[in-house]
């Protein structure tokens, strides 16, 4: 079952703390390691899964990856095509799961796309409120049982993602140059 619960304080802490052991694990593999996902919001109902975002120079050396966060009882789980550009890990390796792992190229359209996310939620409280009905509605017609219903329940959210998106471009966009 997908159950979406109020914000808990203690998540950005979760996340410091995680976050660390994965800066030992990873080393210089790991150039920059951010909290994303709706744990990430300060006041966004959410699934208590912390989701850390990790980019990386390149994807090529996926072994290094996998044994590296193994080593912190991360699994891969393989998500199709997707899993060429931001592969994702869980943990533990049974659901629920408490952490997610997410790798990206840094500077690539998937670690710009997530953080972007990220920070338009938390600029604007009535998006994140939208947001939060919305998953909420959705854990409420998938059951999350399987790897497929979480995957949908995923994807269903992606139109309210791909609008908040284009509205944060184009609001850029109206900005004046910093001089």
């Amino acid at each position: 079952m997908i159950s979406i619960v109020a914000y808990d304080d203690a998540w950005p802490a979760q996340f410091e703390a995680e976050a660390a052991r994965l800066v030992q694990a990873l080393g210089e593999l790991a150039l920059r390691i951010e909290h994303v996902g709706s744990t990430s919001v300060p006041g966004l109902a959410a699934k208590a899964v912390i989701d850390i975002q990790i980019s990386v120079a390149s994807l090529d050396d996926r072994a290094a990856f996998a044994a590296a966060l193994g080593g912190l009882d991360y699994v891969h789980v393989p998500l199709g095509d997707f899993d060429a550009v931001y592969p994702f890990f869980q943990k533990p390796a049974d659901w629920p799961c408490t952490h997610h792992v997410h790798l990206c190229v840094g500077g690539s359209d998937e670690e710009r796309r997530h953080l972007a996310f990220r920070d338009r939620l938390r600029r604007d409280p009535v998006l994140a409120a939208q947001y939060a009905e919305l998953k909420r509605r959705l854990a409420s017609t998938h059951d999350g049982d399987s790897l497929a219903s979480r995957e949908r329940y995923s994807l269903s959210k992606s139109d309210f993602i791909a609008a908040a998106l284009d509205t944060a471009a184009a609001e850029a966009d109206n900005q004046p140059p910093n001089c």
